[in-house]
Formats: structure tokens, C-alpha cells, sequence
């Protein structure tokens, strides 16, 4: 997961693209970076960290021009974050591109061979996102009489991406003197939209992970891109489009409702909103359901993206809600830190509990989703010692029990808590008194019921379904093998710092 924007405009975009990152913050905590094309010459700054820690005022007056793209890095497979992988990637043959890329490639091991043996390129970094950029630097250059570019040109050589990668792939990407490129993979697992802005220069675009940043920067929602549609803006503002896929088929990504895009987010025609208002009441009749038996005396979300679901679900069993909970903003996702230690250690520094919410009562706790239990485990522990009598645990989503492969960064089955497990015994490990799941097909139905022209999704996490039909159990084994060296460094990374502490303590 990660967040790309691109805008093509009449003035410098500099700014533009710095409050469109911080907007899209969410997506990504690790790094972040930014390029701007001035005619035919590119300005790039990029750094680890969150974008206000990366940017500063002497980097933004060098970001000159009038067309940029940004990215905001979340890690995936396990990697911990290094200054090489940070995004934009460039290259300069045969022509300028910089490109930023959200998703994963399951066919990255295949294409680097590809590359160094066939098409004669070189990728410097263990990112499957610079292994992209080389693949469609290839294509164009294959494509172009001359080495000259039209828009015919560009979307055939976006054709030959699409024929050669796998997986999930939402991109944004600049041609220096030409413009900007945006395109979905033909599964349309990763969002993408664009928005235009009419001005007295002009009409000005903007591409973007989620509808959120178009909203805040002032543009008006267009539609989604397509699964393997590509678009192309030229520095002049001229805007052209073209399915490249021969077979293309819309499965979003279903996480993305449950947790990871912005509540105020629009994707693929549904209201995050909306769909996590729905999952509450769904819930909600499950418990009606099977679980009546239950005296609860209150419904508490754990913030922040659990909280609609946890009013509604309150709404429709006529229980009183109550904020019971309070976060430090200055904390990041926990589900993003590398390292178990780091994770459990952040919970109690991200949240602390208003004790009279508590005393003496049965809680019903509501979250988004239960990934490793660690967050899961404290929270119960924290509601305890603040008074509950009794902690029931409500999850909004269905067990989280395989890996996924197309650009989150989830857990080896062995640290997904409910791999293996029955809901009495997870309810055992995260010491609460009852856990009741989302349905996959109730969380399906309830997506699906905001915009019913979306038919499929992609839930491997839940299901171990695999959309894109070449995920295969080698595969997964080396992704997990990867993941667990990552954890390993990141672990050991932990622990350095918690020594260098201490002596300094």
C-alpha cells in the first residue's frame, strides 16, 4: 500500500503535490518523495520518513515546473525501508521517466532476468516498483520510430507492460518533454482516480490513490481509471485515454474498505464510508443472531477506522456508544511498524483508556480488522484494567489467514493469529470473553451493495483466493521467507536502538 498522486498544470505544482502526500499520509509512513518536470528537466527530492520530516523549504524551491508526480512508501514483502527504494524511481534511456508505483509484481524474479539478459537494462534495488520502470522504458523504447513519442505510441507500449507484468499495479509516471502517464493493472486491484480543475489558464489534472486528495486540493472527481486503462496528459494539457489490456476485469482490492483508504474516500463508485456503516449493521445481525445471549452495556470503537462501523452497529442494537478510548495522533498505524517488539511496545504510547467508560461494565470492543492479535491482545488487557467487567470483541472483518501478495504487507501465517486457530481459541489468545467476525460473504454484500455494478473483489487475505491466477504455493513460500528475514532485520534494527538507549539512559 502506498500513495501516488500526478498533476499536469498551468503553474508550479510543488505545493500542490506536498498537500496531496500529506493527505495521503495514511498510505504510507516509511518515505516519500517528489518530482517536478521543467520542460524537459526533472527536479527530484525524496527522503525516509513522513512527509513533513522529508520536505523542507530549500527542497520545495527546487521542485520547479509545472507537471509532478508524488509518492508516499509503505513497504511491502517485509522489506525495511532504505534511501535506494524510497520512490520516485528514475531513468534516463531512451528517454527521462520517473515513475511511482502502488502494489506488488508476483512475476518480479522472472522480469529482472528478463531484463539484464534480453532487453540489456539494469535494476539497481530489490524494488519490484524500479523492475516496472525498466519493463515500460523497454516497451517505449521498442515502440518509438525515431525515438519519438505520440500518445499511440505510449499506450502500446503500456500494452506490453500489461502483457508482461503480474500482480497489482497502480502507477503514475512523467516522460521529461512529453507529460504524464497514469495507468491500472487489467484487475483493477489498486485504486486510482483523476480529477480536473478548470481555471482561467486552463484545465488542470490531477491523478490520485483515493478521491480524499482531489477533494482537498479542489479538483472534481472524473471516475476511476479502468483495470488496464491508461491515461495520458501532455505538458500542454491535452488529455488522452485507451484500454491496453486485451482482458480486463474490475476486482478491488476489499482491505482497502476495511482499513486502509481514508473514510471520505470514494473508489471504484463506493463510499468507504458508506461500506463500513453497512459492515456495522451487518454485524450487528450476527450478534442479534447468535450471540444474544450477550448482556452488553456499551459499544466501543477502537480508533479510528472502526468507529462508523461501531456507531452503526450500536444504532441497531440499541446500545449506548461511548468514545472509550483516546489516541495520540503522534503514533503511527501499528499494523505498519516493522518488528513485534516495536508494535507492542507503540500500542500503549497510541492509546489510553477513559476509565469511567469502563468500570463495572460489559464492553463490546469493535475493530476494523484482526490481523497478528498483538494490538488486539493489548486493548482487551487495557480495557481490563481500566474496570471492565466483561470484554466482548467485535471484528468488522472476516479472520485474516493468508498472506497478500498485491501490495499489503501482511504477516507470515505463522504471526496471523487466526491461522490454525477456531474463534474460541483466538478469543482465548487476545484474552477476550466473546469474538464475533464479519462473514466474508456479509462484508462482501455489504461492499458490493453501495455500488452493484462491482461484482468481484479481491480478498485473498480472507479467502486465499488469488486473482490474478499465478500465485503459487512457492511462491508464497518465498514471499514468507522474505518477510521473515525482514522481520529478523527489523527486529535486530529494535534492539540496536533499545541499547543505544539505554546508554545513553
Amino acid at each position: 500500500m502506498c500513495g501516488i498522486l500526478g498533476v499536469v498544470a498551468k503553474n508550479a505544482v510543488n505545493q500542490v503535490l506536498y498537500d496531496g502526500l500529506l493527505v495521503l499520509q495514511h498510505r504510507g509512513q516509511d518515505a516519500a518523495g517528489i518530482v517536478t518536470a521543467e520542460g524537459a528537466t526533472f527536479h527530484m527530492h525524496k527522503g525516509g520518513g513522513m512527509v513533513r520530516d522529508v520536505f523542507r523549504t530549500r527542497n520545495m524551491r527546487g521542485l520547479l515546473g509545472a507537471c509532478g508526480i508524488g509518492h508516499t512508501r509503505y513497504p511491502t514483502a517485509g522489506s525495511a525501508w532504505s534511501a535506494a527504494e524510497s520512490q520516485p524511481f528514475y531513468v534516463n534511456s531512451p528517454f527521462g521517466i520517473v515513475l511511482g508505483h502502488n502494489g506488488n509484481l508476483t512475476n518480479t524474479d522472472q522480469l529482472k532476468s528478463d531484463l539484464f539478459r534480453q532487453d540489456l537494462r539494469h535494476v539497481n534495488t530489490n524494488s519490484d516498483s524500479e523492475v516496472l520502470l525498466n519493463v515500460l522504458a523497454h516497451e517505449l523504447q521498442e515502440g518509438a520510430a525515431n525515438y519519438k513519442l505520440d500518445p499511440a505510441t505510449i499506450f502500446a507500449a503500456v500494452s506490453g507492460v500489461h502483457r508482461r507484468c503480474r500482480g497489482a499495479y497502480a502507477v503514475v509516471a512523467m516522460i521529461a518533454g512529453y507529460g504524464l502517464l497514469a495507468f491500472r493493472d487489467p484487475y483493477g486491484i489498486r485504486p486510482l482516480v483523476y480529477g480536473k480543475m478548470e481555471t482561467e489558464h486552463g484545465t488542470e489534472y490531477l491523478v490520485s490513490s483515493e478521491s480524499v486528495a482531489l477533494d482537498a486540493l479542489g479538483f472534481k472527481l472524473e471516475r476511476d481509471i479502468a483495470p488496464g486503462e491508461a491515461i495520458f496528459i501532455d505538458e500542454d494539457g491535452h488529455f488522452y485515454s485507451q484500454q491496453c489490456a486485451l482482458n480486463s476485469s474490475l476486482n478491488p482490492c476489499i482491505f482497502e474498505y476495511v482499513y486502509l483508504a481514508r473514510p471520505d474516500s470514494v473508489m471504484d463508485g463506493i463510499s468507504v464510508y458508506e461500506t463500513r456503516l453497512r459492515m456495522g449493521e451487518s454485524l450487528a445481525d450476527k450478534i442479534k443472531r447468535e450471540y444474544a445471549q450477550l448482556d452488553i452495556d456499551v459499544v466501543i470503537p477502537i480508533p479510528d477506522s472502526s468507529r462508523p462501523a461501531a456507531m452503526q452497529l450500536a444504532n441497531r442494537l440499541n446500545l449506548p456508544y461511548r468514545e472509550g478510548f483516546i489516541k495520540n495522533r503522534y503514533i503511527g498505524r501499528t499494523f505498519i511498524m516493522p518488528g513485534q517488539g516495536i508494535r507492542k511496545k507503540s500500542v500503549r504510547q497510541k492509546l489510553n483508556a477513559i476509565g469511567m467508560e469502563f468500570k463495572g461494565k460489559n464492553v463490546m470492543l469493535v475493530d476494523d480488522s484482526i490481523v497478528r492479535g498483538t494490538t488486539s491482545r493489548e486493548i482487551v488487557q487495557m480495557a481490563r484494567e481500566a474496570g471492565a467487567r466483561k470484554v466482548f470483541f467485535a471484528s468488522a472483518a472476516p479472520p485474516v489467514r493468508f498472506a497478500n501478495v498485491y501490495g499489503i504487507d501482511m504477516p507470515t501465517r505463522d504471526e496471523l493469529i487466526a491461522t490454525g486457530r477456531s474463534d474460541e481459541e483466538i478469543a482465548r489468545e487476545i484474552g477476550a470473553d466473546h469474538l464475533i467476525y464479519q462473514d466474508l460473504s456479509a462484508l462482501i454484500d455489504d461492499v458490493r451493495s453501495v455500488n452493484p455494478r462491482v461484482m468481484n473483489f479481491e480478498d485473498s487475505c480472507f479467502s486465499g483466493n488469488y486473482v490474478t491466477g499465478d500465485v503459487t504455493q512457492a511462491y508464497l513460500d518465498g514471499v514468507e521467507a522474505q518477510r521473515r528475514e525482514g522481520s529478523k532485520q527489523a527486529a535486530f534494527a529494535a534492539s540496536q536502538l533499545d541499547l543505544n538507549l539505554e546508554v545513553i539512559d
